[in-house]
């Protein structure tokens, strides 16, 4: 063999090595940043399912309005990464059903931009929901304690 020969084989022997460490370097740095996401969606899980059971905790202690954590918690459950494949309204109906009663009436700043009577029409009829769904939202209310806490 030559010179040449050998040279040119030491050489792409080098560069072989070289290319392999690169793409180690590159696979290492892809498996951290896919591991910070998985991380950063859990977190982000975590952080729905905390706000879903305290705000359940508190419908279910009479400290929040029926109709506001049924909107709220089914927002979120809607914003839950899972709730693509899984129907929530399945196991949760009742909820689901004021949901979809109510998530027409306007909150927080856009209830100001109607007239009083309109607000109180709205809030009897939401009133009217909650009590005639008060039982099967609280079974759903359980339920849901059950599975998230």
């Amino acid at each position: 063999m030559s010179i040449i020969t050998l040279l040119v084989i030491t050489i792409g022997v080098l560069i072989i090595i070289a290319l392999a460490l690169y793409a180690n370097k590159l696979l290492r740095r892809l498996k951290k940043q896919n591991q910070l996401r998985r991380d950063a969606v859990q977190k982000r899980i975590d952080r729905i399912d905390e706000s879903i059971v305290t705000i359940a905790k508190a419908m279910h202690q009479d400290q929040c309005p029926l109709s506001e954590g049924c909107l709220r918690i089914v927002v979120l459950l809607d914003h839950r990464p899972d709730s693509v494949e899984y129907d929530y309204a399945g196991d949760y109906p009742a909820m689901h059903e004021m949901y979809e009663k109510i998530k027409h009436m306007p909150t927080h700043e856009n209830r100001k931009k109607f007239p009083k009577k309109k607000i109180r029409e709205m809030d009897k009829e939401r009133e009217g929901y909650e009590s005639s769904m008060k039982d099967t939202i609280i079974a759903d209310v359980e339920k849901l304690l059950q599975k998230f806490s």
